[in-house]
């Protein structure tokens, strides 16, 4: 596959992921300096790594929360709840991948997840 097929299958895998309003923010939002990383992530981390076969989207997704959770990527974390859930994936199974990470990442990181996924929450449901 050429450089543009890979980054127009990472952009439409980033719309199923993240939605098209995301997307359009992080495309209006791009500016020269950040131009390159855009089609970096573009290219590998959408059309490389969540258009392979061997690992399901919700468990792609639970991977990544998991990750931010250990790395303390609050932002990272949030977007990724928020699309985890519009896309089907139950607050109980959040909750679960955050109790999972208190034992593996520490209970600070997981009371942080506790604390910006109900935020998330909160946001979604209006209140």
């Amino acid at each position: 596959m050429d450089e543009a097929a890979r980054k127009e299958l990472g952009f439409t895998a980033r719309r199923s992921v993240l939605g098209d309003a995301h997307v359009d923010r992080a495309i209006a939002n791009t500016t020269d300096f950040t131009a390159e990383f855009q089609d970096l992530i573009t290219r590998y981390a959408w059309g490389e790594i969540w258009t392979r076969p061997g690992i399901d989207h919700t468990t792609r997704r639970l991977m990544v929360l998991s990750t931010m959770i250990a790395l303390n990527r609050e932002e990272e974390f949030m977007m990724h709840v928020r699309a985890a859930i519009t896309h089907g994936v139950s607050r109980d199974l959040i909750k679960e991948v955050i109790l999972q990470a208190a034992i593996y990442c520490g209970v600070p990181a997981a009371n942080s997840a506790f604390h910006a996924a109900s935020r998330v929450f909160k946001e979604l449901d209006g209140a």
